[in-house]
């Protein structure tokens, strides 16, 4: 089978060779200070080097000054959202008497609710960049709506993390998208990586408030409050329209879409490591960049949002979903030699079964980045603007 990567092979058994910076004249190194390196590095792709994509934005604006114009809301994000909703909720209805353990229940749940809470996933992704209204409360109150389905209270506090993510993409302690160290010890081997992958909602449901935690606001308190009385409507309020197994089944939708399921390879394919790392790459202090974030174009984008176009969308995340294939062909001698997936499937079953890919295959830095919405965090700078959060 092809390699997942274009214009890379994948990582090599290499990988847990020692590393090489040519310390000395013949390009070799002393065997004590390879070791060291080796034992320092070797967890992660450690870094000193800025994230690429503010430093590719500007260049990119440079080049082409017009792309500015792409940047703004998308009015067709709400059609859309309330289109998946009311599908969930269609579906819900309809599985109010099919048992739970039935081969039926769980089809309809993989194939029909796992997509569709996977696209509401991105939705709040989409929403969380203000990108669906003008209005930022408009944005935080619709994303409650696209929540529903969900069927957990999710949505305010995705936000803040999130957008600390772009903020501060690799920074150890900031960026709660990177594996724990906990998470690189016990899961790194093909049991662990399985397990990771069939449950990893729960790991980006959970890490981020063992990473801090983040103050709790009134949206915070409302996206509960709503959520509850949604589900509590569903199980005792509408008897004879939905039962407990319309609540179970948004559950399910929400797990599956979050485990083995075509777009959830998303999560992984966007910045875990996939190419080839020289030894001398590996060595922080040689300031040589390691690819961090990963491209996808193939058809699982029309249901996800473009959330594919990863690359575009942490150099422009003002753009929304509808107008990064604009940018890509606008600026397309940017991102065509950057490496990309083509198919998200082969990425978890690469990711579980290549041995040197796992959970250490990320980008991490101790320098840079801020965090979004406070809390226990200190950021390395501090002080953001309310144009820059929404920027």
């Amino acid at each position: 089978m092809a390699s997942t990567v274009t214009s890379a092979t994948s990582i090599s058994s290499k990988r847990k060779a020692p590393a090489a910076n040519g310390a000395n004249g013949n390009g070799a190194m002393a065997p004590a200070e390879r070791d060291a390196i080796e034992t320092k590095y070797r967890d992660f792709f450690w870094t000193y080097t800025e994230e690429p994509h503010r430093t590719r934005r500007l260049a990119i604006i440079k080049a082409h000054p017009e792309v500015t114009k792409l940047c703004g809301y998308e009015p067709r994000t709400k059609y859309v959202v309330a289109g998946v909703v009311s599908l969930q909720i269609l579906l819900a209805h309809l599985l109010r008497n099919t048992s739970f353990w039935s081969w039926q229940f769980w089809a309809v749940a993989y194939v029909f609710g796992a997509t569709s809470n996977q696209n509401l996933f991105l939705a709040i992704h989409e929403i969380s960049h203000n990108l669906a209204f003008r209005s930022p409360l408009a944005n935080r109150l619709f994303a409650i709506f696209a929540n529903l389905p969900i069927a957990v209270p999710y949505s305010a506090s995705f936000r803040p993390y999130h957008l600390t993510h772009h903020k501060s993409l690799g920074v150890d302690g900031l960026d709660t998208d990177l594996p724990t160290a906990f998470e690189a010890v016990f899961l790194d081997s093909i049991l662990g990586k399985a397990f990771f992958c069939t449950f990893q909602i729960f790991f980006y449901a959970l890490r981020p408030m063992m990473v801090y935690r983040i103050p709790i606001t009134w949206v915070h308190l409302f996206n509960v409050a709503v959520q509850v009385a949604f589900d509590y409507t569903l199980v005792s309020l509408l008897p004879t329209h939905f039962s407990v197994n319309s609540l179970l089944y948004l559950l399910l939708s929400s797990f599956l879409a979050g485990s083995l399921h075509p777009t959830a390879g998303h999560f992984i394919a966007e910045h875990y490591v996939y190419e080839t790392i020289t030894p001398t790459a590996r060595d922080p202090t040689n300031n040589i960049p390691v690819p961090e974030t990963f491209s996808y174009y193939g058809p699982l984008n029309f249901f996800t949002y473009n959330v594919g176009l990863h690359n575009e969308h942490h150099d422009f995340p003002a753009i929304p979903w509808t107008r990064l294939p604009a940018l890509h062909e606008m600026a397309k001698e940017f991102y065509a030699d950057l490496p990309q997936h083509r198919s998200w499937t082969y990425v978890i079953w690469q990711f579980i079964f290549d041995d040197a890919i796992g959970m250490r295959c990320r980008v991490k830095r101790k320098q840079g980045g801020r965090v979004v919405g406070g809390g226990s965090a200190v950021a390395k700078v501090a002080d953001w603007k309310e144009g820059e959060i929404e920027a």
